[in-house]
């Protein structure tokens, strides 16, 4: 589901209960219940065309789970979605998940597979490049990416390729990328001042979980089993 489509002139339960006639079922009472799941009960009369984008995306999880469904498949449902959408269907996904359904969420969004994932599988080229528990994809997730922007960048990479604990050594034209933990870049920082090697900028511009990723998925080399949650 990234967009799903509804009569804007009808309500909420009415285009429900179309969903339901052309379904041949008798669904009011799930209309009910699957209107309060996505917090749309006290909206159900409302002509979907005054809703809310993130309204209709949960509007369109509600016609999903008019058929009991035992797995849901969810694709970047927070997409174009402002903050509180993105929050209240991130809560959405967790409670169906907490209710017993198997959510099948896909997703670039690396800090939103984090916060609502439990198991993870990373796609690379059409191919299972990781596929294993939160818990396992962040052992294998201990660096973070770092960039560094200093006065010389082409000394510095030198520097950094002999500090213990700093790898994957870069140059870009926005400077330098390696992977980290804090107590090596502490050693990369002080040997650069001891170099007269001015330090610009020093930022993560990815989380964990981001680092590992790219990783997997821009290497040349055949990647091991990986992710999509």
């Amino acid at each position: 589901m990234e967009t799903p489509h509804f009569y804007g002139y009808l309500s909420g339960r009415a285009n429900l209960e179309i969903l339901a006639t052309l379904d041949r079922r008798d669904a009011n009472g799930a209309i009910d219940e699957v209107l309060e799941q996505v917090g749309l009960a006290d909206r159900a009369k409302d002509k979907v065309r005054e809703y809310s984008y993130g309204m209709v995306q949960r509007l369109g999880v509600a016609a999903a789970l008019m058929r009991s469904p035992r797995l849901l498949v969810l694709d970047e449902p927070t997409n174009g979605l402002d903050p509180a959408g993105i929050r209240d269907m991130r809560a959405l996904v967790r409670r169906l998940a907490g209710g017993g359904i198997t959510i099948l969420l896909s997703s670039h969004n690396m800090l939103e597979v984090e916060e609502i994932c439990r198991h993870v599988a990373i796609m690379r080229r059409g191919r299972i490049a990781f596929d294993g528990s939160m818990d396992e994809l962040r052992a294998r997730a201990d660096d973070v990416q770092y960039r560094l922007v200093t006065s010389d960048d082409a000394l510095a990479a030198d520097v950094a390729e002999r500090v213990e604990g700093v790898h994957h050594v870069t140059r870009r034209p926005d400077g330098l990328r390696f992977d980290s933990q804090p107590a090596p870049v502490e050693r990369l920082t002080v040997e650069l001042g001891a170099r007269g090697i001015g330090i610009r900028q020093l930022e993560l511009p990815t989380t964990a979980l981001e680092t590992l990723f790219f990783r997997l998925t821009e290497t040349e080399a055949p990647a091991p089993e990986e992710v999509t949650a």
